[in-house]
């Protein structure tokens, strides 16, 4: 991003470390978290580079901020801060909150209704997640999932084809994701058992980023049962957890 930003990197690098005993409390129960220094370092910009705020009276701790730190910093361990430029926000709320959605059918008539989240974010803006998610539901990651619809979104609308990297195949991606995707729908829509969590149905988007929890998450069982599209994360996100 030029050389002043890596200026003020470098300065809050020499000035600032997180203490280990904090460290050790803000990242329990994270196991996938790989144990190197590079991530320690990456949270550190990333706490002086973000805004962080509670909703609803919720008072964010350094152990909350760590928390949710270290995990929106794995996807882009390898890639760098950068991927998360344009915006500043993350948004606590204690538990799951509404969004209010307005949609127009195909006849002009305008639908309203609430919307229950347990994350979202934002095009060009924060990050809203839910704590009570974050912290108590081991079924899903929502700062994993939500962190890579940003990632989605850095080449327009979201919609589970990220910015890829020079020498990745474009046309490879798409069709491991299709397949993968119209597999796994297929299975929903017969009421089947699926290991990923259903929402991933909803849209190609959804997919991306529930795979991507799952990628990090438990690698091994990701390849198992998605090799093509496990291959094409390891190459975005130039990491391979199962290794």
């Amino acid at each position: 991003m030029g050389w002043l930003t890596n200026w003020r990197r470098q300065r809050v690098l020499a000035r600032h470390r997180i203490d280990d005993a904090l460290w050790a409390r803000a990242t329990t129960g994270l196991a996938f978290l790989p144990p190197t220094p590079k991530l320690r370092e990456l949270v550190l910009l990333f706490l002086a580079e973000k805004e962080f705020a509670g909703a609803h009276g919720l008072q964010l701790t350094d152990e909350m901020r760590i928390s949710i730190a270290a995990q929106a910093c794995l996807p882009v361990l390898e890639l760098g801060l950068d991927w998360y430029h344009g915006w500043r926000g993350i948004v606590v709320y204690p538990g799951d909150f509404r969004v209010r959605r307005t949609e127009v059918d195909d006849d002009g008539v305008v639908h309203e209704w609430d919307d229950e989240l347990a994350g979202e974010a934002m095009p060009g803006g924060p990050v809203v997640l839910s704590w009570d998610a974050l912290a108590r539901d081991p079924q899903i990651n929502v700062v994993i999932h939500e962190f890579a619809h940003k990632l989605d979104m850095l080449n327009g609308s979201a919609d589970g084809v990220p910015p890829l990297h020079a020498g990745m195949d474009r046309a490879a991606w798409i069709q491991a994701f299709e397949d993968a995707y119209e597999g796994f729908c297929d299975a929903v829509e017969r009421d089947k058992d699926t290991w990923l969590d259903p929402y991933a149905a909803e849209h190609l988007s959804e997919f991306f980023a529930v795979i991507s929890e799952a990628f990090f998450r438990e690698p091994h069982e990701t390849r198992r049962r998605y090799a093509d599209v496990y291959d094409q994360l390891r190459l975005f996100y130039r990491q391979d957890p199962a290794a």
